[in-house]
């Protein structure tokens, strides 16, 4: 799978590239699972690093818990953060 389909923050694959095909236009769409919005809240390393640790630190929960697949693991999703966001 594409890393640019993929959330920086949590690793859930999106069904468009959340920062564009060329990874330098943001969609501004929120991710359903740790509800970071693309290209305000992950707009740079730091940002993103800190973004996680708070969602990580809350626990992790779904930003929309409807969406979340009954066999949804944490670990799983975020070996698929690219490793340049990590």
């Amino acid at each position: 799978m594409p890393s640019e389909l993929h959330c920086r923050v949590c690793g859930l694959k999106q069904l468009q590239p959340p920062w564009g095909t060329d990874g330098n236009c943001p969609s501004f769409e929120i991710c359903p699972c740790c509800g970071v919005e693309f290209g305000y809240d992950d707009a740079t390393l730091g940002a993103i690093q800190r973004y996680r640790a708070k969602w990580l630190e809350l626990g992790a929960s779904w930003f929309l818990p409807d969406e979340r697949p009954s066999d949804w693991s944490l670990d799983e999703q975020m070996a698929e953060i690219p490793s340049c966001f990590r």
